[in-house]
């Protein structure tokens, strides 16, 4: 028997040495599967966890888990000193955050909807944005506001606008638009991490939907710095530039029209403000033709931005083409859901506007 066994062991010893030498290894592990929720879930727990000065608060963000469960088990973890229900009084509690930041907190403040910060603007714009620059420097304002941003499913007219270009208007403020899990996590991190106000506008349609993310993306350590466009699919005919949800839709109108041929550039804003204007240039600089594509409303929009921006930079030479928009309707959002697809860019009017452009 003790022959047997060694003869046994010999031969797996051959054994592994045949798989060394054909090159055999381990394949990698496979992407871990998170979706949008989950990551800003993660990214807020981590950075309570890092920073004692970080705290949340909102409408039902602590013993309810949040009206999106985007906070859920937070208030369990960390208490009722550092996630904190609120009364429905956006006003009340976006003046309480604004002040904590002043006083060297690093509040999270959500809204429920951006819809309803409508109700605290005066403290988002005049208190947040324009302290710094008001103080000479000498008093920052640390302080995320962040919630779901932009047109959901059935909530009509009042529930349902897009506020990348309202505040993006506004110097002082840092804008951010994640469309994916990875933007999500590592853009709230960095945004609160950041010495300045950041709108940091979610969306609704995306908290439940899954993404791939690296180990890297899911290290403790990970951020995205802000300002920082992300080029998601590589092109040569035509640059597609969008924000948030419509990046999905971009990607998806890409895939239609590759089999057509056509190869178009999709690029993921991120950030509103700071705008990546250069990321844009190169890419324009490289397939002569430009469509921007937003949830907003048409005018002074986030495309008709872009449009300036090219038009008075370097790449406006290199266009074969006028730039053009795809946007929300210029109505209030009806409540039909027949009309509110109406309202919306879809799959289909992105492949007619990149038509359109290329003239084909």
């Amino acid at each position: 028997m003790a022959t047997s066994l060694r003869c046994f062991l010999r031969s797996g010893k051959r054994a592994g040495l045949v798989a060394a030498q054909r090159g055999f290894s381990r394949s990698s592990a496979a992407a871990v599967q998170v979706n949008v929720r989950d990551a800003l879930n993660q990214a807020m727990d981590e950075e309570l966890e890092r920073d004692e000065r970080v705290f949340l608060l909102g409408e039902e963000v602590a013993q309810y888990d949040g009206a999106y469960k985007v906070s859920r088990g937070l208030w369990k973890k960390y208490g009722d000193k550092r996630i904190i229900d609120t009364p429905i009084s956006e006003m009340g509690f976006a003046g309480i955050a604004v002040g904590a930041a002043m006083a060297g907190l690093r509040p999270i403040c959500e809204f429920m909807t951006f819809n309803f910060s409508m109700q605290a603007i005066d403290q988002v714009i005049n208190s947040a944005a324009k302290t710094y620059y008001m103080s000479a420097g000498l008093q920052p304002v640390p302080i995320v506001f962040r919630g779901p941003n932009g047109a959901s499913a059935g909530v009509a007219a009042q529930h349902s606008q897009c506020f990348a270009a309202w505040y993006a208007h506004c110097p002082g403020l840092k804008v951010v638009s994640p469309w994916n899990s990875e933007d999500a996590r590592g853009l709230l991190k960095a945004a609160i991490r950041d010495d300045n106000p950041v709108v940091f506008l979610e969306n609704e349609l995306m908290y439940g939907v899954p993404f791939e993310m690296s180990e890297e993306s899911l290290s403790k350590n990970f951020t995205i710095p802000i300002g920082k466009a992300k080029v998601e699919r590589q092109g040569a005919h035509v640059t597609l530039v969008s924000h948030s949800r419509f990046v999905g839709l971009c990607l998806d109108a890409a895939a239609v029209l590759a089999k057509e041929g056509v190869d178009c550039e999709v690029i993921n804003l991120r950030t509103i403000r700071p705008l990546d204007v250069e990321c844009i240039e190169g890419s324009v600089m490289k397939t002569n033709h430009l469509v921007t594509v937003e949830g907003g409303w048409p005018q002074f929009g986030v495309g008709a931005e872009i449009c300036a921006r090219i038009m008075e930079g370097p790449a406006f030479n290199y266009l074969d083409s006028p730039v053009t928009r795809v946007t929300g309707v210029d109505i209030p959002m009806p409540y039909a859901k027949i009309l509110e697809d109406h309202s919306l860019p879809q799959v289909k009017d992105i492949i007619f506007s990149v038509k359109k452009t290329l003239n084909v």
